[in-house]
């Protein structure tokens, strides 16, 4: 069966994939980050991506 593309969902857009070495990776090189203080922040403070954005950019800062 294949996909049906006129029904698109973006819910997945809010959330980072701690599981993902490609999304963590980007997550890491846009806030100027490691990736072990992002996989950090994803555990300490869930993956929701409005969350992680909003404390990258405090723990950038210092």
């Amino acid at each position: 069966m294949t996909d049906d593309k006129t029904k698109r969902d973006f819910r997945d857009r809010d959330r980072v994939a701690g599981d993902e070495e490609y999304e963590v990776g980007y997550f890491a090189s846009k806030f100027g980050l490691t990736i072990p203080e992002v996989r950090e922040l994803i555990k300490k403070h869930g993956n929701n991506r409005e969350t992680l954005e909003r404390e990258a950019e405090q723990l950038g800062k210092r």
